[in-house]
């Protein structure tokens, strides 16, 4: 599959994401009751279905095979005085259009003069897919860190060595890892480690999503500075980084994954 045309792959993906839609009531209701949240009906979002199909068939390709075109969506110097600040960046991404691009084309970018981007990662249950994954994400320019008290630790390594790291700070973390703060209005679970990342070192916040371009045609990477000054309070840090998830959602609602549990309650786990 790595070796298929981007085309082919969104073909089958989005053929996959109405068959998913259409076998899983759950499914459809948590999109529905998730969208609606947001104040979208269905019918504005319905796009969702496919993309994430997409989403899933496309993966092999950005795994394993051949790179795909991607232009840049950033402001001039933006990144180059982030960088050049020394006290690291963090990227955060929410589950918006294709997140795995971004991690690897700034990366790729940036790995010679400021070296690697660290990102943090679940670790699959399923011994065979680990492995999968850990090979899918040993190339250049790009490090992983297990969701774990070693992976912060190496996050924060990364930072003091003035160098980038990436998350999705609208990922569900286990009990004892998160507050509850806001998402469209309703409190949701959400991880305090993208705050206290930068309330700790310093780094410069940024914003980075990657979005799909229609017809096969490649992914436009924006990056943005993140709106306001980080709050030195940690529930209101957070509560600034979902505002800021917001916003980014709502430039493309119909590349976000409203099937995602975001409201879920927390699965049980030590606090970090």
């Amino acid at each position: 599959m790595a070796r298929w045309p981007l085309g082919l792959l969104h073909a089958f993906g989005v053929a996959l994401g109405w068959l998913t839609w259409a076998a899983s009531p759950t499914y459809r209701r948590r999109i529905a009751a998730n969208a609606a949240q947001a104040g979208y009906h269905l019918a504005d979002v319905r796009a969702c279905i496919g993309h994430a199909g997409r989403m899933a068939m496309e993966t092999p390709r950005l795994w394993f095979g051949s790179p795909v075109a991607v232009t840049w969506d950033v402001p001039a110097q933006l990144l180059e005085q982030a960088y050049a600040a020394g006290r690291g960046i963090v990227f955060m991404t929410p589950h918006l259009g294709c997140f795995e691009i971004t991690a690897q084309v700034v990366g790729a970018r940036y790995l010679d003069r400021y070296g690697p981007i660290t990102v943090l990662f679940r670790r699959a249950r399923q011994p065979w897919l680990a492995a999968v994954i850990d090979r899918s994400r040993d190339r250049p320019g790009l490090e992983t860190a297990p969701a774990t008290l070693s992976g912060v630790r190496q996050l924060m390594r990364a930072l003091r060595r003035g160098q980038a790291v990436g998350l999705l700070p609208d990922q569900v973390p286990p009990d004892g890892q998160g507050v509850w703060s806001p998402v469209f209005g309703r409190p949701a679970y959400t991880m305090t480690l993208a705050a206290r990342l930068i309330q700790s070192s310093g780094a410069t916040p940024l914003l980075a999503w990657g979005e799909r371009l229609p017809h096969a045609r490649g992914f436009v990477l924006h990056i943005e500075r993140f709106p306001e000054e980080m709050s030195a309070d940690l529930d209101t840090a957070v509560g600034q980084i979902n505002a800021a998830m917001e916003r980014l959602i709502r430039r493309c609602p119909q590349q976000y994954l409203w099937g995602y549990g975001r409201y879920k309650t927390p699965r049980p786990g030590a606090a970090a």
